[in-house]
């Protein structure tokens, strides 16, 4: 994107488009639900991170705080202390939504999740005029109908400017979607963070209290139904010598903790709780297998971190992971029905068997990182935020 001689230049020497005004950086908040550290939180975080290091005034604006651990990035601001429980928060929530959107004054917003899509921009609207970049990144299973009909109005009205999804099984879920809504979608693929542990794995496992001489499967993940983790502890039963360990916090602890019980497996599953994405490289150095067998995905970040990490992953088989775990023809990872136990835990035994299957996924893991590069993702957004701020004279609205 080519900038006027005259305008501010980013950190890294690229030209800040001047539209905003002379000697003024573009501001730009991201809007997001609650502030854990979580996939679509680190998704944020690398975005703000990256256009704030290209010259933009970035904020981070959260409806509430879910995690006490949660590493906020720098100039982060939160709506609520705790999610609203009742109408008279709720409409307190949105009270200091409007307010904090009216003082920030911002160029452009993007919003992120759908609540933050849905509530961010039609808070957004009423609190001025930026235009604003709906990133969607919830799976449709995550969204109550209710919401996905608001989503799909709020696009064909023109609330979002642009609207972004992560992969090209998402651009195919919305095929369907009315023209005025399609016409906004932009595929935008997630970059991600390369982990390198600062621990060997005898370290890690000490770090993490998990046993030194035994297969360890594990994974990271807001426990949540829809994650199917139970689906990795009903392998553990026919494989004694295997231990599972879940990095993440979410509702469906206490059902996770009951199951392993009634398994007969709860001495063989660690609850390691919430991390931090530093903490991520060290966990992933554990693992003999990353286990994912999400029922739902839009990318799939974490199970990207994992096999580029060098940790052979297996995943339920869903289109979406079929697509972004490839890397020139080659598998990243076993794809099989998670909802089979006996399927699962010999896709796992297979792997944790075969050096040779376990090499060829962590050769096609290591490629990844030339197919999800950061720098190319913010790229994108910078284009995408620049049209934003000053469109083509026909992308105006009337």
């Amino acid at each position: 994107m080519a900038g006027s001689p005259g305008g501010a230049r980013r950190q890294d020497d690229r030209p800040v488009d001047a539209s905003c005004g002379a000697g003024k950086r573009p501001r730009v908040v991201l809007v997001q639900t609650q502030a854990e550290n979580a996939g679509a939180q680190e998704i944020s975080r690398l975005v703000g991170a990256g256009l704030a290091a290209r010259g933009y005034d970035v904020h981070n604006l959260f409806f509430f705080r879910q995690s006490r651990s949660f590493d906020e990035p720098p100039q982060t601001a939160y709506c609520a202390s705790r999610r609203p429980g009742d109408p008279l928060s709720f409409l307190r929530f949105l009270g200091a939504l409007h307010a904090k959107l009216r003082a920030l004054r911002p160029d452009v917003i993007l919003t992120f999740q759908h609540y933050g899509n849905a509530i961010g921009g039609a808070v957004a609207r009423l609190a001025g005029p930026a235009p604003v970049i709906a990133n969607q990144v919830s799976a449709r299973l995550t969204m109550p109908a209710w919401l996905r009909a608001i989503d799909r109005v709020m696009g064909q009205l023109g609330v979002f400017r642009r609207i972004t999804v992560n992969s090209h099984d998402m651009l195919r879920d919305y095929s369907r979607y009315p023209t005025g809504y399609r016409k906004r979608l932009t595929h935008v693929p997630h970059g991600f963070d390369q982990k390198r542990p600062t621990l060997s794995k005898a370290e890690a496992r000490r770090q993490f209290s998990l046993p030194q001489h035994t297969i360890v499967l594990g994974s990271v993940a807001r426990l949540h139904p829809l994650k199917q983790l139970d689906a990795a502890l009903r392998v553990l039963p026919d494989h004694p010598d295997w231990t599972l360990a879940l990095a993440g916090q979410g509702p469906d602890e206490a059902r996770l903790r009951q199951l392993a019980a009634e398994l007969g497996v709860a001495d063989r599953v660690r609850f390691v709780g919430e991390i931090s994405p530093e903490q991520v490289a060290n966990f992933l150095a554990c693992l003999d297998v990353f286990a994912f067998p999400s029922l739902a995905e839009t990318f799939g970040l974490a199970a990207v971190e994992a096999a580029h990490a060098g940790v052979p992953v297996v995943a339920n088989d869903l289109p979406v992971l079929r697509e972004v775990l490839l890397y020139q023809g080659e598998p990243a990872a076993i794809l099989v029905d998670a909802s089979n136990p006996a399927a699962f835990g010999a896709a796992i035994a297979r792997v944790v068997g075969d050096p040779a299957l376990a090499a060829q996924l962590r050769r096609a893991g290591d490629g990844l990182k030339t197919r999800y590069s950061v720098d190319a993702m913010v790229d994108e957004y910078v284009r995408i935020i620049e049209q934003a701020i000053r469109p083509a004279p026909q992308e105006r609205a009337p």
